[in-house]
């Protein structure tokens, strides 16, 4: 079955495979928010596997293969493994009077089981879509995080900030603190932290960062007990600052105390895929949002290129297109467009008739994002950069296109 938000037919299934009854680590961490949970989640495994915990993280979607979602002691889960998991699912949905399950529900509690199996020190649960009804949450989180909020999803959370806030914060656990990883949340997140008994830690608050020199930065947060802890000298991750800071503001709540080198060879040693990842001329960034397209082109905009700036372009029909475009074309030279297969599909000439209508000329459009990469490889001129972005689908079939 395809999305169908609510938590029961999941809690079901997880209660017959007696995934409610004992936590599945010693210390739970479920992050939430619109952009920048892969990062947040990405930096919280190494900075844990870099003071000696033994760690899990879930994440969704995946860009070339499935065992990407899950990550067991730093390495992604094997094949059998991942069979095991969905058979016990399937075994439990079965025990009784069967219950349906959606794809992310069947993925999420076939991961819980593997955690579950392996009870490491900490479990790093990314929400998929919203957060109160969302399948991970029926763990309990020691720590929330909320890293930003922003309109995406519209059919399943709708436009209002105020709503998808709530959505979010569904989170929240009463008497467990939560992470607060942007300065521009609704009100209705720290309305529900009060409503819900939940202990709220903001970023700019109860915890900060500054640049202290060239790719440096340093943080000052909170430990347990309500300790202040400041680090020095962190290396630039390649990532977002703020996402950096909550990952060590959650990590300290998550009864971690922070060791200053721990954290640098953490920081230095972190990767992303698909996350301004740089591959000779070309950089690839999952970002789908107008939130997103101008962090890249801030991101962008800080590091000179002596050549054009090519955007190549490939979104699904959902997505705000013209929010994307807009926000990129404060960086774009170039533009191609290319078309995204499948039940959300948007073609390369819709997406072209958005750059147009942004007063930006449309150097090529393709039948696929592959087809794009192959018509703009035989016209980069050395100084030349491509970003690739606007979708999951963009960045993971051309990831596969240069290995191959």
């Amino acid at each position: 079955m395809g999305i169908d938000l609510g938590l029961d037919r999941v809690a079901e299934v997880g209660r017959r495979m007696g995934l409610l009854d004992t936590p599945p680590a010693r210390r739970v961490i479920t992050v939430a928010g619109t952009n920048g949970k892969g990062s947040t989640v990405a930096m919280l495994e190494s900075l844990a596997r870099a003071h000696g915990l033994s760690t899990a993280s879930y994440t969704s979607p995946h860009l070339l293969r499935y065992n990407e979602r899950l990550r067991l002691n730093g390495v992604e889960a094997s094949d059998a493994m991942l069979i095991a998991g969905f058979e016990a699912v399937e075994a439990a949905r079965l025990d009784g009077d069967p219950v349906s399950l959606s794809y992310f529900e069947v993925g999420t509690l076939g991961a819980l089981w593997a955690i579950a199996g392996i009870q490491p020190d900490l479990a790093i649960l990314e929400v998929g879509l919203g957060g109160r009804l969302d399948a991970v949450n029926i763990i309990d989180a020691d720590v929330a995080v909320v890293t930003t909020i922003a309109r995406d999803h519209s059919a399943y959370l709708g436009d209002d900030l105020d709503g998808i806030g709530r959505e979010k914060a569904g989170i929240f656990r009463a008497g467990s603190p939560a992470v607060l990883g942007s300065r521009d949340l609704p009100g209705s997140v720290r309305e529900t932290a009060t409503a819900r008994g939940t202990p709220v830690l903001a970023i700019g608050e109860d915890f900060q960062w500054h640049e202290t020199g060239p790719s440096q930065w340093c943080w000052h947060g909170c430990g347990l007990p309500a300790d202040n802890v400041s680090l020095d000298d962190l290396p630039d991750p390649g990532l977002p600052l703020d996402n950096a800071a909550t990952a060590l503001q959650a990590l300290a709540l998550a009864d971690v105390i922070l060791d200053a080198a721990a954290c640098r060879l953490a920081f230095a040693d972190v990767r992303l895929p698909g996350r301004m990842q740089w591959l000779g001329q070309w950089c690839l960034d999952v970002g789908h949002n107008p939130h997103a397209a101008a962090y890249l082109a801030g991101r962008l905009q800080a590091m000179p290129c002596t050549g054009r700036t090519w955007i190549l372009l490939g979104m699904l029909g959902d997505k705000d297109a013209e929010g994307v475009i807009g926000a990129l074309s404060t960086v774009a030279d170039a533009w191609g467009t290319v078309t995204l297969g499948g039940a959300r599909a948007r073609t390369a000439e819709e997406l072209a008739r958005h750059v147009s209508g942004s007063g930006a000329a449309v150097a090529f459009q393709a039948t696929s994002p592959e087809a794009g990469a192959e018509w703009l490889s035989s016209w980069l001129s050395p100084e030349d950069r491509v970003l690739v972005c606007g979708s999951f689908f963009t960045v993971g079939a051309i990831l596969a296109w240069m290995q191959a």
